[in-house]
């Protein structure tokens, strides 16, 4: 601490000082003076001497590394924090006075609740001042709604498994689940009645918003509701995720500061009186209008705060890039200011320590009723307020048409006195009257009121139609629909009647869904690491695992559904159509059907009305072909003895019991083809679980499986490599049961015995087949003696014809010698004759 002033003549010889004409600055410690206590870094004090006092910072704690999740306003400079301060009010007023039409819209629009009674002196005192119920019912009507369906008597929240499920992660979700609900419906104890709170002020202003967080003061996670005045965002926001700034009004005790700045998560300060800042609030006054209530003028304990969720640029708290230059990137922070002390309390990151991008940590919920054009949702004020207006001032109307004309008034003539001057007469009275002369009907002449008019009861009629039509608050004539009508005919009439309302339940059913999805970021990241009661199986500590990417928490709610009526009347529909056809919807479809209509008429431990049909146990094989002839069917289990159970399923199959029964014998038969097949799938699966090729790939799993207990990230490859391996086992099943079957196939087909009918066509068969064989040999026969007959002809014209061939050519042979014999002898006696006439006689 430092103290600033000039310097005395008795300062001189105490401090040693040879020039007291100039000012010097020296240091004291804390503890040599009390005076000094109160005093905290940033302020400064005057002290009764004229000394100025400033409060510093500790040297020694500059060089210390600040904590990521530290309180920044505690180490900044006074001039900064007082920069910022200036800023965020600034930019606080001027997104509240961009938004002014729009409450003032709002605060209209809750007048016309009727909440408040009015005494009207216009157009006459004691005139009507009632307000229809038109908006006041339409609110209460979806409340009533809404409120029932979204918060279930069993908790609201129901999970499910991403991707692949597996065994471990259904048992996660289960536990998920399980706590969520367990802390919204047990230990959040503030959630039931805010969410009904919100569920009312959401159809008045169209908007309403919900912040969850982790509240060190309950030690637990919390989500809060804020009403749309309190949640204030700039001019062209259109949702929250892309909102430059979001600022939440916080009314707090002056105590509850206190508090939170002894524990360190406010800055300290020194307290001023709250009453030096005053921040009125029209919509604010206006509920405490119609609440009846008003601040009392003697407390100021309480005080506002401003939560501001904003990207800044902080002095010594830069964005650096890589080489550790400044980046000019402003960083989202969390800034709370104090109007009422002019200063603020507290600067803290808003993202994460490891997020390479600043990725903005989001903590509000935005509930819309209906879209509107912008950031706010429009709300029944919105579009039934002047629905609501028209019908109040035609309702006062006819009530002041009504009351004029059944106490009549007008005027009198001058001069007539009566007794006890205007005070009405009543019923039965009869008073005296002075009348100067002529007729009494002469002296008194009543205004022409006309009564109530029909023009206006229809009118009136008319718009309170068009209100409750738009609202869908009009009464549902369930029972009045025809029993024999289509299930689409029934389901679109109620879907007709029922348009409006679904779609804003299925808004509601979204906004849900991110609240639970931040409820459960809040759960994951705080200090709770262990479950508070006893899992199943006994290990607390899986909390701190369970709040993953793998399970995704939702709404137990339909957002297709938003009453009972709707859901009855469709499960009523859904088990007429299973009762027309139960063969098509599984043994369980009766039992699922009734399970359902319990389960939407609300009926509470449906057990002991509708036990659960037994689950099939292991059985001896005798049993089981016990149970076959009596047309039962039976379930096999992958660790039973197959083999074993095969052959006495197929002996039972042979037997002559099985064939000997004409009626049953196929139904039966099929029973047991049917088990036989189940124990055949199992043993290949055993079997393909021995193949070098599965057995490694397993191995590889299980080491996986260690591995994704420690890296959430090896969860992916497991997944992966299951997927994989499903096909691969598949096919090597696929060959094995083909294997089997070929192995069983001659023992798998009955024996069926002869019918004496067909048994006799077949012996005429055979006999007509034994005769056209017979016949067939007799033609072969004549076929073979014709054949050997032509054959034998053919051999003696051969024959024949050769022997006339030899006897030719000897005929030739015989001539030509006869002729060689003739040339000879003429040849001879032309060479005797020759010479002789040579040689002469």
């Amino acid at each position: 601490m430092a103290i600033e002033r000039g310097v005395d003549d008795i300062d001189v010889d105490e401090l040693g000082i040879e020039d007291n004409s100039k000012e010097v600055v020296v240091s004291i410690a804390p503890e040599e003076s009390a005076m000094f206590d109160e005093i905290e870094d940033g302020d400064e004090a005057i002290l009764d001497d004229g000394t100025m006092v400033f409060g510093m910072d500790e040297m020694g704690d500059m060089d210390e590394p600040v904590a990521f999740d530290a309180n920044l306003a505690e180490e900044m400079d006074s001039q900064d924090l007082g920069r910022i301060y200036s800023d965020c009010m600034g930019d606080i007023k001027d997104d509240k006075s961009s938004r002014k039409e729009w409450e003032d819209q709002y605060k209209e629009g809750l007048e016309f609740l009727g909440m408040k009674f009015e005494d009207r002196t216009e157009p006459f005192d004691g005139a009507s001042g009632v307000v229809h119920p038109l908006l006041a019912e339409s609110v209460t009507q979806f409340q009533a709604q809404a409120y029932k369906e979204m918060l279930p008597s069993g908790g609201p929240v129901k999970t499910q498994t991403l991707g692949f499920g597996t065994p471990e992660t259904d048992l996660q979700a289960a536990r998920v689940q399980e706590y969520m609900n367990f802390m919204i419906t047990q230990e959040m104890k503030e959630y039931d009645p805010e969410t009904d709170q919100m569920l009312f002020y959401l159809p008045l202003s169209g908007s309403a918003f919900r912040k969850v967080h982790f509240d060190p003061a309950v030690g637990r996670p919390v989500s809060r509701f804020i009403p749309s005045e309190k949640l204030i965002v700039p001019y062209g926001t259109t949702s929250l995720d892309n909102a430059p700034r979001i600022t939440h009004s916080i009314d707090m005790s002056m105590n509850d500061v206190r508090k939170l700045q002894q524990s360190g998560f406010y800055r300290k300060t020194k307290m001023k009186d709250s009453t030096d800042y005053v921040d009125t609030d029209e919509i604010e006054e206006e509920i405490d209008e119609l609440q009846g209530v008003k601040p009392s003028g003697s407390s100021n304990d309480d005080c506002e705060l401003f939560e501001m969720h904003v990207d800044l640029d902080i002095p010594g708290y830069e964005d650096l890039d890589a080489e550790g230059e400044e980046t000019g990137i402003k960083l989202p922070y969390i800034v709370t200011l104090s109007p009422t002390q002019s200063t603020v309390l507290s600067i803290r990151r808003n993202y994460l320590e490891n997020d390479p991008m600043r990725k903005r940590i989001d903590y509000f919920v935005h509930y819309k009723f209906l879209p509107g054009v912008g950031f706010y949702g429009f709300g029944l004020t919105h579009m039934i307020g002047g629905l609501s207006q028209a019908s109040t001032s035609i309702l006062r109307q006819l009530i002041d048409a009504g009351t004029l004309a059944n106490l009549p008034a007008g005027f009198k003539a001058r001069g007539i006195r009566i007794r006890d001057n205007d005070t009405p007469l009543q019923p039965g009275e009869f008073r005296d009257m002075d009348a100067p002369g002529g007729s009494l009907r002469d002296a008194l002449l009543p205004l022409p009121f006309k009564e109530p008019s029909g023009t206006l009861l229809q009118l009136l009629g008319m718009l309170v139609d068009a209100g409750k039509r738009f609202a869908s608050i009009a009464d549902m004539q369930v029972g009045d629909g025809n029993q024999e009508a289509p299930v689409g005919t029934t389901i679109a009439l109620l879907e007709r009647g029922s348009r409006v309302m679904s779609a804003i339940h299925k808004r509601l059913h979204y906004s849900q869904r991110v609240e639970f999805n931040l409820l459960a970021r809040v759960v994951k990241e705080s200090p709770l690491k262990t479950y508070p009661y006893m899992i199943a199986n006994g290990q607390q500590q899986l909390m701190a695992t369970d709040f993953d990417d793998r399970i995704d928490i939702i709404p137990v709610s339909d957002p297709n559904i938003f009453s009972m009526s709707q859901r009855v009347m469709l499960a009523q529909e859904m088990m007429q159509m299973v009762q027309s056809n139960p063969q098509i919807h599984g043994p369980q479809g009766i039992y699922n059907a009734y399970r359902r209509m319990y389960e939407a008429m609300g009926v509470q431990q449906i057990e002991q009305l509708l036990p659960p049909p037994p689950q099939p146990q292991p059985m001896s094989p005798g049993m089981e072909n016990a149970g076959f002839l009596q047309g039962q069917p039976a379930q096999a289990f992958a660790d039973q003895d197959h083999d074993a159970h095969i052959a006495a399923h197929v002996s039972l199959l042979q037997s002559p019991i099985v064939q000997n029964v004409p009626q049953g014998q196929m139904q039966i038969a099929a029973m047991i083809q049917s088990h036989i097949y189940q124990h055949i799938d199992f043993k290949a699966r055993e079997m393909a679980q021995q193949d070098p090729q599965i057995m490694q790939m397993n191995q590889q799993m299980q080491m996986m499986q260690q591995q994704a207990q420690m890296n959430p990230m090896m969860q992916q490859q497991l997944q992966a490599m299951q997927q994989q391996m499903m096909p691969i086992m598949e096919d090597k099943v696929a060959t094995i049961t083909a294997q089997l079957v070929a192995d069983l196939g001659p023992a798998l087909s009955p024996q069926t015995p002869d019918d004496p009918l067909v048994g006799l066509r077949g012996r005429e068969l055979d006999i007509k087949q034994e005769d056209m064989d017979r016949k067939a040999r007799e033609a072969q026969q004549r076929i073979d003696i014709e054949q050997e007959r032509v054959d034998n002809n053919k051999e003696l014209t051969e024959d024949r014809m050769e022997l006339q061939a030899d006897t030719a050519e000897m005929k030739d042979k015989i001539a030509r010698e006869r002729i060689n014999v003739q040339r000879s002898a003429q040849m001879a006696k032309t060479a005797e004759n020759v010479a002789k006439n040579f040689f002469g006689n």
